[in-house]
């Protein structure tokens, strides 16, 4: 390992506080770093890709999320990328390796129709998040009845992260496909997921049937 590397994973573990672990670990992160300040390592040290791979190799969650900033996306190859999927433990390295890295790569499309096709539930989850972000940017070539049945059929009893994925994708199709909305809502309505899901003040709810009503108010809107 290289002196960088070493630097940086003494850095980090300085940095772990018990209170914030507690916090962390109750949204399943295995860590006590404050983010702002892991940002702030991650800022200092700039794009440095050689460095992130080395990060990313520790198995150890603060690493690998400073390995997630500093990498270059597009030099990871699809094989790759599936395995650090496979690898990442933690759930902000999770949704950071997919917002982050995965959705910049070249390789998104071909991960995303591998993935939505996965055995493995955490996997899938990745899958349709990328399905997600498809409908929301850029929905051509998408069959998205298809896609509605499986949610349909598959959201109500999926583990958490992949109902959760699932219905991002049910009220993205409500939101931008006005033919598909009201199937869109009565699915929602139906297998009500989300529906008791606690939400701030002035936040949106997650429960698609109210994130479609107000997003599509806001479009009418404007």
């Amino acid at each position: 390992m290289s002196a960088a590397a070493v630097e940086v994973i003494a850095e980090l573990a300085a940095l772990a506080d018990p209170k914030v672990r507690a916090v962390n670990e109750r949204h399943g992160d295995d860590h006590g770093v404050n983010l702002s300040k892991l940002r702030a390592i991650a800022k200092r040290l700039k794009t440095q890709h050689p460095l992130a791979v080395e990060l990313w190799a520790t198995d150890e969650t603060p690493a690998q999320l400073v390995a997630l900033l500093i990498c270059k996306p597009k030099e990871f190859t699809r094989d790759e990328l599936d395995a650090m999927e496979r690898q990442a433990r933690a759930s902000k390295v999770r949704d950071w390796l997919i917002n982050y890295v995965v959705k910049k790569s070249p390789h998104a499309e071909e991960l995303r129709v591998a993935w939505t096709a996965d055995s493995d539930a955490s996997v899938r989850s990745a899958g349709w998040a990328l399905t997600a972000e498809r409908v929301r940017k850029n929905a051509d070539g998408l069959d998205l009845p298809s896609l509605l049945d499986v949610v349909e059929t598959e959201m109500k009893d999926a583990p958490d992260r992949l109902q959760w994925e699932m219905n991002n994708t049910l009220a993205y199709i409500g939101i931008e496909h006005a033919e598909l909305r009201e199937r869109a809502l009565e699915i929602g309505e139906r297998l009500e997921v989300l529906k008791d899901y606690p939400t701030s003040p002035g936040c949106t709810s997650p429960y698609a049937p109210l994130w479609i009503a107000e997003m599509v108010r806001g479009q009418e809107k404007s």
